[in-house]
């Protein structure tokens, strides 16, 4: 397996004072009898990153063609390699991470639970893919805050996500999650309504959610309005963040620095039972290996993709664990590229790791 993966790799690779007046006097303390000696632990010496994925993940991503953010950090030891970790990339369905953990939080303070009653309806549709659509009948669908997110995260569900979105308070409730965590460089952005239909240089209609109206009105837009949102979207996406930031978050959960300790297992063996992505960061893990990991992908334009990415943890049969980070933000290349880069960023920590 380890010949297979770098072979992929190398493939990849290709691409004052006090007193009173005269009457003042200093104070003699008495002389100790002993001096006690306060020990002072010693100061762990920091881990190196190995020199050999750092290289190579230089090499990744300075070889392919488009915009792109490679990090990987070391749960256990503490370092971090990146190529282009620092660039605000688009998240797209990465977001639904946020949502999740600002869900669990909630239940840790005791403000919900996993089987508190939800009602999904007509209105609550949005864009794209929403595979629990066909369950909501003219009076709902009625269902629980623990199946929107399993769907929201396993089967990357829109309509899912966004109904937990509502429940939680909306965007402003997931950004002060964010800002209360200290994560970092990560935004997020307004919802799915909105974030796709200004993408594509649209605003949103209730309308949109029916059907293929969506795509129908986009069509009829001049290319030139299209071309123009989007490249403001790559430009400066409102649900951007750098995968450095992430690969950070994604560390602190694993280490429980997020969530109870019983949120962090429910979330990562969530993560870990995806049913998306089986060709991205997933396709070169080894046997023995396990991976939760969260796909986002953005809307094509004239061969161009707004977002393309994979963000999970790694986590070895020894136990060590390395929060992953890859995303395109925007590329030409086709998705089996896209896919032999994930790739190759897996196989580059599999080598290294010893």
């Amino acid at each position: 397996m380890l010949r297979q993966s770098a072979a992929v790799l190398a493939l990849a690779l290709a691409l004052g004072s006090c007193g009173h007046g005269a009457e003042q006097r200093a104070t003699v303390l008495p002389k100790p009898i002993y001096q006690l000696v306060i020990p002072v632990p010693p100061r762990k010496a920091a881990v190196a990153a190995p020199q050999s994925l750092a290289t190579n993940v230089a090499l990744l991503g300075a070889n392919f063609r488009g915009k792109v953010g490679i990090a990987v950090k070391s749960v256990d030891q503490g370092w971090t390699v990146q190529s282009g970790g620092t660039t605000r990339l688009p998240q797209q369905s990465v977001s639904k991470l946020w949502v999740a953990m600002t869900v669990l939080d909630l239940r840790d303070q005791g403000r919900l639970r996993l089987d508190d009653p939800v009602t999904v309806r007509r209105e609550d549709l949005v864009l794209f893919h929403q595979p629990s659509a066909m369950l909501v009948k003219d009076d709902g669908w009625q269902t629980t805050v623990g199946d929107l997110l399993q769907r929201a995260l396993t089967m990357s569900d829109n309509l899912c996500n966004d109904r937990l979105l509502q429940y939680v308070g909306g965007p402003g409730a997931v950004r002060a999650f964010i800002v209360r965590k200290g994560l970092g460089d990560i935004r997020f952005g307004p919802g799915e309504r909105d974030l796709q239909s200004n993408t594509a240089g649209l605003s949103w209609k209730p309308e949109y959610a029916l059907g293929d109206a969506f795509n129908r009105a986009r069509a009829r837009l001049p290319q030139a309005d299209r071309v123009a949102a989007f490249e403001r979207y790559v430009g400066d996406p409102p649900d951007g963040a750098a995968p450095l930031a992430i690969a950070g978050a994604l560390a602190k959960l694993k280490k429980g620095e997020m969530l109870s300790a019983e949120s962090t297992r429910y979330l990562i063996g969530t993560m870990e039972s995806s049913k998306t992505g089986k060709q991205r960061l997933r396709g070169a893990v080894p046997p023995g290996w396990s991976f939760g990991h969260k796909t986002g992908t953005g809307q094509d334009l004239a061969g161009r993709t707004a977002g393309y990415n994979d963000v999970g943890i790694l986590t070895a049969p020894d136990g060590r664990s390395y929060a992953l980070a890859v995303m395109i933000g925007d590329t030409p290349r086709g998705i089996p590229e896209r896919q032999q880069l994930m790739q190759a960023v897996v196989t580059a920590v599999v080598l290294s790791h010893g």
